[in-house]
C-alpha cells in the first residue's frame, strides 16, 4: 500500500479536489482500471436501460458468468456520488460474478452536481424495484437478490435494504465495502487518515458539496447511522479499509445493525485505504476481499 501511495504521489496530479467536476470524472475514470486484476471474460455482458420516476431511464450492465437462472446482486458504484461509473467499475463487477457465481447488475445512476441529493437514492431505489419485478425476464431468480456497493454506492445499497424491508421486498445481503455512514466527519477515524491516504477529508467535503446542502447531511438517506428503525433489514457483510476516514462509521453501523438484531459480518483489510478493493494487481488484501466478498454472496445466494 505504501508502494502504490508513492507511486500516486510521483505522479504529480493534481487533486480531484482541485478540479472541476466534470474534469474529476474523466480523471478518475482514466485511471480507474490501471491496479485492477485482469478483466475477467464471461460469456454474457447486457447493457440494460432502467426507467425511473421522473420519465428518464439510466443505464445499467448485467454479468453473468453462466447459463440457466442466477441468483443476482444489484451493485452501486462509489465516486462520492460526484464521479463514477458503471464503466469505471466493469473489472470488479465481473470479478464478483466470476467469483461468486452469481450474476451482478451494475448501476448508472445520476451524479452531483448536475443530479443533486436525493436523486441518487431515487435511482437506486427504482433500479432495485425494477430488478425484482423484470428479474425472470433477464434470466435471474428474483428471489434470490442481493444489493451492494461501495463507498457513496454502500451508502446507497444500505438504504436500498431499509427501503425493501419497508417495501416487504425480500433481500439476501446488503454487500458493503466501505460505506458512507454519517453525515459528519466526527469519528476519530476522520482526524487520523484525513490526509495522504487516497481519501482525504477534502474529497469527502467536495463530494458532499456536489451532492448535498449541509440542511440535508442529518438525512438517513445519506447518513444511515441516522436511521430511525433498522430492525428486519437484509443480512449485512462489511469489508472496511483499516486506513480509510470512513471505517469507524463503518464500524457503528455493524453495531447500529447488530444493535437491531441484524446478523452482520464484518472483515478489516489491515494496512489499506479507502478504494483498495480495486487495487488488485497490487494488493494481496484487495484479492482477498474480493474472494471473502464472493463467499459471502455464494453463502446467501445459493441457499
Amino acid at each position: 500500500m505504501r508502494s502504490v501511495l508513492e507511486r500516486m504521489a510521483r505522479t504529480g496530479h493534481r487533486p480531484l479536489y482541485d478540479l472541476e467536476p466534470e474534469h474529476a470524472k474523466a480523471v478518475y475514470e482514466f485511471g480507474a482500471g490501471v491496479l485492477e486484476v485482469p478483466r475477467p471474460a464471461l460469456p454474457r455482458v447486457e447493457d440494460l436501460q432502467v426507467p425511473v420516476r421522473d420519465g428518464s431511464s439510466i443505464p445499467a450492465r448485467l454479468y453473468a458468468p453462466g447459463a440457466g437462472v442466477l441468483p443476482v446482486l444489484l451493485y452501486f458504484h462509489g465516486g462520492g456520488f460526484t464521479i463514477g461509473s458503471i464503466a469505471s467499475h466493469d473489472i470488479l463487477c465481473r470479478t464478483l460474478a466470476q467469483l461468486a457465481g452469481c450474476a451482478v447488475v451494475s448501476v448508472g445512476y445520476r451524479l452531483a452536481p448536475r443530479h443533486r441529493f436525493p436523486t441518487a437514492v431515487h435511482d437506486a431505489w427504482d433500479a432495485t424495484q425494477w430488478l425484482a419485478a423484470n428479474a425472470p425476464g433477464l434470466g435471474l431468480d428474483a428471489g434470490r437478490l442481493a444489493v451492494g456497493g461501495d463507498s457513496a454506492g454502500g451508502t446507497l445499497a444500505t438504504v436500498c435494504a431499509t427501503l425493501a424491508r419497508d417495501a416487504r421486498l425480500p433481500l439476501r445481503l446488503q454487500l458493503l465495502f466501505y460505506p458512507g455512514c454519517a453525515g459528519w466527519p466526527r469519528a476519530p477515524s476522520h482526524a487520523r487518515y484525513h490526509q495522504g491516504l487516497v481519501l482525504e477529508q477534502a474529497h469527502i467535503e467536495y463530494f458532499f458539496r456536489q451532492y448535498i446542502d449541509d440542511a440535508d447531511r442529518d438525512d438517513w438517506r445519506f447518513a444511515p447511522l441516522n436511521t430511525p428503525d433498522l430492525e428486519g433489514v437484509a443480512p449485512a457483510w462489511f469489508g472496511l479499509a483499516e486506513c480509510d476516514p470512513l471505517v469507524d462509521d463503518g464500524i457503528a453501523y455493524a453495531d447500529t445493525l447488530r444493535a437491531a438484531g441484524v446478523a452482520v459480518e464484518l472483515e478489516i483489510y489491515r494496512g489499506v485505504t479507502h478504494e483498495f478493493i480495486k487495487m488488485g494487481r497490487a494488493l494481496p488484501e484487495a484479492r482477498q476481499a474480493h474472494a471473502d466478498a464472493a463467499a459471502a454472496l455464494r453463502g446467501a445466494l445459493q441457499a
